[in-house]
């Protein structure tokens, strides 16, 4: 069959018209990638990798006018600003993402999500509050609750933030008992008697471990006049938990003085200085003793540890060859060791000179460890 050069001529100008429709199409395309992708998008990227935050939110500006539907640029320019500590102007620019009609479902969690922790980092706690309680059931919710907590404990609203360390828990979001024992121990220490035992006792049921609610039970007993069964109260703790004992040794020396009961307390605090000999053990034990007998336990002290608290306290009652300078060795002494009667936070080094269950620096629960800085 012969070959119509007819249809070639025709297929020419065909394939040049079909070629040039296709270049035309990626042309668009590209220009299409290009205001996906604005160049001030890039510059400012590469000024926050050069840590130019002025630089960083200058692009960023620039690319949200260029293109104001992208809201991942609105987002990066939020965040710049609340690491600024500009958190009027990141309010803003959440608060106009919340505001758009075109959002989709997760960014608007998103952008909600990004407003509380706007409200948060300025201390507005009470916008903070109702910004997080929307995020309910959301992807976001467990931060949410944890930001919550916070709050609550931050103003001190006991209540709330047991109720939310219960939603937590639930949640699967880890052991909150022990923090809900300390929130009943802070309800109860403002609540009258009886009220204030059920709850310390509802501390005890929650976590059976925690030192703090029976240390405040018998406080309250003895409050009330029955200092022979604070005193059991706290012997069944130094049994269940000997680590406590340090924290518990001089209330329990207290008691036993009050009601005839040294001869048992100084078994049990001897037992619990063989295991552990920290100061706070020995100063219980040093109360039930005469005099001499308690040089004698300085004196036994510093030959299983080099402290300068106990060789001031030993000092104290010996006779010095050059007497006269006593007082002023004596004063060098105690100031030299002073420092070393503190509690330490294990979070944040916050010294104090009474012990803290929740840290006064970093508000870290049981950071403070029942020894003094001396024995760390």
């Amino acid at each position: 069959m012969d070959f119509d050069l007819s249809w070639l001529l025709w297929g020419l100008p065909i394939a040049f018209v079909l070629g040039w429709l296709a270049s035309r199409l990626d042309l668009r395309q590209l220009r299409m990638e290009n205001r996906q992708a604005p160049k001030a998008y890039f510059r400012g990227l590469n000024f926050l990798l050069n840590e130019q935050q002025d630089q960083a939110i200058d692009a960023f500006i620039e690319a949200v006018r260029n293109d104001p539907d992208t809201s991942e640029l609105h987002f990066a320019l939020g965040n710049l600003f609340r690491r600024r500590g500009e958190y009027e102007r990141a309010v803003r620019v959440h608060e106009h993402l919340l505001s758009r009609g075109d959002l989709s479902r997760a960014e608007r969690h998103r952008a909600q999500h990004a407003l509380a922790l706007d409200f948060l980092k300025a201390g507005l706690l009470d916008r903070a509050e109702e910004a997080l309680r929307k995020l309910e059931g959301t992807a976001y919710e467990g931060q949410a609750l944890l930001a919550l907590l916070a709050i609550y404990e931050r103003s001190r609203d006991w209540a709330q933030a047991a109720d939310v360390a219960r939603k937590l828990e639930t949640a699967g979001q880890g052991n909150f008992s022990g923090r809900r024992a300390h929130y009943l121990c802070e309800l109860a220490a403002h609540a009258a008697d009886a009220e204030a035992e059920g709850l310390l006792r509802e501390a005890m049921t929650i976590a059976p471990g925690a030192a703090r609610p029976v240390i405040e039970l018998a406080a309250l007993q003895r409050r009330a006049g029955d200092g022979r069964t604070a005193f059991e109260t706290l012997a069944r703790l130094a049994q269940a938990s000997p680590a406590s004992l340090g924290l518990i040794a001089r209330p329990l020396a207290q008691n036993a003085a009050a009601c005839g009961l040294e001869a048992r307390a100084l078994v049990m605090l001897q037992a619990g200085y063989d295991q552990s000999p920290t100061l706070d053990v020995l100063e219980a034990i040093v109360t039930l003793v005469p005099a001499d007998e308690a040089r004698q336990w300085y004196a036994r002290h510093l030959e299983r540890e080099p402290s300068l608290v106990a060789a001031s306290k030993w000092l104290a009652g010996e006779k010095l060859e050059h007497e006269q300078y006593h007082p002023q060795v004596q004063r060098a002494l105690e100031h030299a060791a002073r420092p070393l009667v503190r509690y330490r936070c294990a979070a944040c080094g916050f010294e104090a000179k009474q012990h803290f269950w929740q840290c006064p620096g970093c508000q870290a629960w049981d950071s403070y460890p029942p020894r003094r800085v001396e024995e760390l």
